[in-house]
């Protein structure tokens, strides 16, 4: 790999798109990827926490990463695919066809089962990986919350730098705001560098960075670019009322269950992505209509995405 990719702006992180059954409508993934496209979403970060990648098959994974790559080879948007993270073999596997199908990176997660002790034993599980893709952009995904695998990640980079020369930066979803600033300057910012934690977007733009990955960027894309667009030219004030509106979506999560709400968020806009797949709890029919409610109080409507 020559040089370290870089993007800035928005990178969604899909939802897998479901039938009744629970089974993945693979047919709707080209008219999500023109939906992002029309909303000025620079990437996709598929198969991740938001796109259930952790509770599809192997085969529903590659024909997910399949359609999304095909879907993009008529745009710009960069697609980012999630090849695993408790087994190296069916991360390689998962890597190799993301390289056969053309996207344009691939992420790790960190093993979590059997967890790596410290940033060196981590750093080794990822090579692993990396080293059957050497041309491929290779990013780590620090989430811990899920993961439990704790290590620091300006510990990971200084392990992981000589170790994975195709590592191309993090997307780093934890609120530890002194590790990910270290991350950024290391190397004087060799790595790409990409925030995970919507709610808190404008103090990662404060620490320098100039992309973000996350779920509500799939309904609420205008929110965040005019965030970004109001922290670049200096007003302050309008940033952090636009944070606080993002805030007040995201709290709708929690009141009504989690990550799940998301999708009622994307059915509410007209695009219907269906239900998660268990143990993940979905909202019945009564509370999707006080849901309703909730968000039309929010007066969010100029700031929601665009069907």
């Amino acid at each position: 790999m020559k040089h370290i990719m870089k993007i800035e702006g928005l990178i969604a992180a899909p939802f897998s798109t479901q039938n009744i059954q629970r089974e993945i409508v693979y047919d709707k993934i080209p008219l999500y990827h023109d939906f992002l496209v029309k909303n000025s979403v620079s990437g996709a970060f598929i198969n991740g926490s938001t796109g259930e990648g952790v509770s599809l098959s192997q085969k529903e994974k590659m024909k997910t990463t399949e359609y999304w790559a095909k879907s993009a080879k008529q745009s710009n948007l960069k697609i980012i695919n999630l090849v695993g993270g408790t087994s190296y073999t069916e991360c390689i596997e998962n890597a190799l066809h993301s390289q056969e199908t053309g996207v344009d990176a691939i992420a790790l997660l960190a093993p979590y089962y059997f967890k790596p002790a410290n940033a060196k034993a981590l750093s080794e599980f990822c090579a692993k990986v990396a080293e059957a893709v050497p041309e491929m952009p290779v990013y780590f995904y620090h989430i811990p919350v899920l993961t439990g695998c704790n290590v620091s990640m300006y510990e990971f980079l200084k392990e992981a730098d000589s170790m994975i020369p195709n590592l191309a930066g993090i997307k780093y979803t934890h609120e530890d705001f002194m590790d990910f600033q270290s991350c950024i300057n290391f190397k004087d910012g060799k790595y790409d560098m990409l925030w995970g934690r919507d709610e808190n977007l404008l103090s990662a733009l404060v620490l320098g960075t100039r992309g973000g990955v996350g779920s509500t960027f799939n309904y609420a894309a205008p929110l965040y670019l005019s965030l970004i667009d109001a922290f670049n030219s200096g007003n302050l004030g309008l940033a952090r009322s636009l944070q606080q509106k993002s805030i007040d979506m995201i709290r709708l999560l929690g009141k009504y269950g989690g990550i799940a709400t998301g999708k009622a968020y994307m059915k509410h806009l007209g695009l219907d992505c269906g239900g998660f797949r268990l143990p993940v709890k979905n909202m019945s029919s009564s509370d999707y209509e006080l849901f309703k409610q909730d968000v039309d109080q929010l007066n969010m409507s100029d700031w929601f995405s665009k069907i």
